[in-house]
């Protein structure tokens, strides 16, 4: 397995689990119901654990350094807004 990703994919799930939080801390906000954030929750992570396999597996260079960057990008904007 290449190294860059392997790096790749920790950069993205680090990103990402942020990601899942504030978008549980959100649904939170905007339902006040915990079904709703537990389902939003299970949803984002499993999209998550998605693209970071096939992050390791298949995907080529760009497309995993697109995804890192709109992932990182997204969760920096929503930690500086929120």
């Amino acid at each position: 397995m290449e190294s860059w990703r392997v790096i790749a994919t920790a950069l993205l799930g680090v990103a990402g689990l942020v990601l899942v939080l504030l978008t549980m801390a959100k649904v939170r906000d905007r339902t006040g119901r915990s079904g709703t954030v537990a389902i939003s929750g299970a949803v984002s992570f499993t999209g998550l654990a998605l693209l970071c396999v096939l992050t390791v597996t298949v995907l080529p260079a760009g497309v995993v350094w697109g995804a890192v960057i709109v992932v990182g990008v997204v969760t920096s904007a929503l930690l500086l807004v929120g």
